[in-house]
């Protein structure tokens, strides 16, 4: 049986390790941040498919050692995916808490009497991302 403190210790020890906070660790296996909440809180017990997504992204996490706690973390430094994967998560931080300038590529605004016949172009999508690294969807 799992105990959820101990759990909850070392997803902390990971989060710390990657510098990753419960959003960006959310993000990066697919999963839920509010299922990230309650397993830190200790509120609920992981599920396999928790388990298994966190084995998938972070190869040197030990299987024994995140459910058990029995083993090392991480399993070997000189990994070279442990490092890359450091890199990769810190680079995500630093794209989220970077502010956007949408107009910079803006080199002139169309007049109303601009004729783009030829250049029709339609709305996909918008997406508009929040500092707390969520975001919002608007589709066409």
């Amino acid at each position: 049986m799992v105990n959820s403190a101990d759990f909850s210790k070392r997803l902390e020890k990971i989060m710390e390790f990657y510098e990753v906070n419960a959003a960006a660790l959310a993000e990066t296996i697919d999963f839920n941040r509010s299922t990230i909440s309650h397993l830190l809180s200790g509120r609920n017990k992981p599920s396999l498919e928790f388990v298994m997504k966190v084995l998938q992204k972070f190869p040197e996490v030990d299987m024994d050692w995140l459910v058990s706690g029995k083993g090392n973390f991480p399993t070997t430094l000189s990994h070279p995916k442990v490092e890359s994967e450091k890199v990769s998560l810190q680079k995500q931080k630093d794209i989220k808490e970077e502010p956007l300038d949408l107009f910079s590529n803006v080199s002139r605004i169309p007049k109303k009497n601009d004729s783009y016949e030829s250049e029709k172009k339609e709305i996909e999508r918008i997406v508009i991302f929040y500092t707390d690294g969520t975001f919002k969807r608007y589709e066409n």
